[in-house]
């Protein structure tokens, strides 16, 4: 997401690193490397030149701080112009009401009735809502289907629509039966269409009409960049929207709608969809967006979606036995387990401050979750007591091992060995963290909020509730 942009900033930020002070001379260059950038990514080109303007004055004004090394202050410009940009924070859904209808729409291919199942899933899951389902997709029947799917699949009512009718009455008698079960919030999948035309808005209009005060949200395929704002404009000057919803942002690696969309049409972006699973719905939080584009990492993403994913009390129990100095194939194969959760490693790193610069030297990183595919075969081929006491593997049981997971002696020696050496640095890891420490790792960039390990640190007391995450992983 993003990474053409977020390296070409990082290429156009050499060139006020290790300077003494930001001037007009040395900032010249870097600026027009940003306008290049942004305007190969697809940015509208009033939001370019505006931007650049705003970047320009803030580094070469008064706000800038003496003595603050001119890379970072550069960085921290760009980070809050390019949230201002994109609208400064999330703007949460108004769901406050006894009955809260949500209208979905957008053209064909965008994503409507799967951002539907998503939003659906994530309002019951995260928010707590009863949620209720009403397909009023007329022009393609089988959006009824495929959305029926979602509700079973996820143990969601839905309305059970005729959809002989016209969209505004499936809308009216969806909402009255949502009005008898007593839902809390109603989803509305609607028709699309290839292009913007007039039969599908009065269509929408018809239906937004039957509803009392609804949000409405367009579903925009990120990919299309430009076109995606202009989709956005029309449908707002026709409909009124108040939110618009980025699909495919997964496989967007430019970035010109989620830019330019609120500079354009006023309309915030509400939520982004970053894979093709139900659970891949992420609120859209511009500043998050903005640290990411810029490698500052998303820290608070990553502890989120940890705290989500990460199965505490298996954490816990793998954390008290590296107190113990204990650490097993079993405990490795169960951190793997969890780590996998929260995405591929690539995407991982990319939310830690610092690391996308690794990442662009280390380049491809398909190559080393092969080889954890390749290890995950190889302990499968394992007995259990030999997961739990390595010391049992012999000769002959490597042998075996290397038969069974289809690999040589050789590997599963060298596994091993790995895992002896990642064992022991997990035990002094921990050892380290024990204080609310981070342990000093060379090449790895510092952390904000944790001081460096030091030996004989005293041990920190754990953090509220709020910081469950953090006080479960360094105390």
């Amino acid at each position: 997401m993003f990474d053409s942009l977020s390296n070409k900033f990082h290429d156009a930020f050499k060139n006020v690193t290790g300077k003494g002070k930001i001037t007009e001379s040395n900032i010249e260059e870097t600026l027009k490397q940003v306008r290049t950038a942004l305007l190969e990514a697809d940015v509208n080109f009033k939001v370019v030149k505006e931007f650049v303007a705003k970047v320009k004055d803030q580094a070469l004004g008064e706000k800038v701080i003496r003595g603050v090394n001119p890379g970072e202050q550069f960085t921290k410009i760009m980070h809050d112009e390019l949230s201002a940009l994109m609208g400064e924070e999330h703007e949460e859904l108004k769901l406050d009401r006894p009955l809260n209808p949500i209208l979905i729409v957008g053209l064909n291919g965008a994503g409507k009735t799967t951002f539907t199942g998503k939003l659906a899933l994530y309002l019951k899951s995260k928010k707590k809502k009863d949620v209720y389902l009403i397909p009023a997709d007329n022009f393609r029947p089988a959006a009824k289907d495929q959305l029926i799917v979602h509700a079973k699949n996820m143990q969601i009512d839905y309305f059970d629509s005729d959809l002989s009718m016209l969209p505004k009455d499936i809308v009216k008698a969806g909402m009255e039966e949502a009005k008898r079960l007593g839902k809390n919030v109603v989803l509305i999948d609607t028709a699309g269409r290839l292009q913007v035309d007039d039969e599908l808005m009065g269509q929408l209009q018809d239906a937004k009409n039957v509803l009392d005060k609804p949000e409405v949200l367009l579903v925009a395929d990120a990919m299309t960049g430009q076109e995606a704002v202009n989709v956005a404009k029309v449908f707002d000057e026709k409909i009124g929207l108040t939110g618009a919803v980025l699909s495919k942002m997964d496989s967007d690696a430019r970035g010109g709608a989620a830019l330019s969309i609120k500079y354009v049409t006023n309309v915030p972006i509400r939520f982004i969809s970053v894979g093709e699973k139900m659970k891949e719905l992420e609120p859209f939080h511009p500043d998050r967006l903005a640290k990411r584009i810029l490698d500052m990492g998303d820290v608070v993403s990553l502890v989120e979606k940890a705290q989500e994913t990460i199965d505490e009390k298996e954490a816990e129990r793998v954390m008290k036995r590296l107190e113990k100095k204990q650490f097993t194939i079993n405990d490795f194969i169960s951190q793997m387990d969890q780590i996998s959760k929260l995405g591929s490693m690539s995407s991982i790193l990319k939310m830690i401050p610092g690391m996308g610069g690794m990442l662009r030297q280390v380049g491809d990183l398909s190559p080393a979750e092969d080889e954890m595919k390749k290890m995950r075969i190889l302990i499968n081929s394992m007995t259990i007591k030999e997961r739990e006491n390595h010391k049992l593997l012999n000769d002959s049981r490597i042998g075996r091992i290397a038969k069974g997971s289809g690999t040589t002696e050789k590997d599963v020696r060298d596994f091993i060995k790995k895992f002896e050496q990642m064992a022991d640095m997990m035990i002094n890891m921990m050892g380290m963290m024990k204080g609310g420490a981070m342990p000093n790792i060379p090449g790895m960039p510092a952390v904000p909020g944790f001081r460096q390990a030091q030996a004989g640190g005293k041990k920190k007391k754990s953090g509220k509730k709020g910081g469950q995450f953090g006080s479960k992983f360094f105390k």
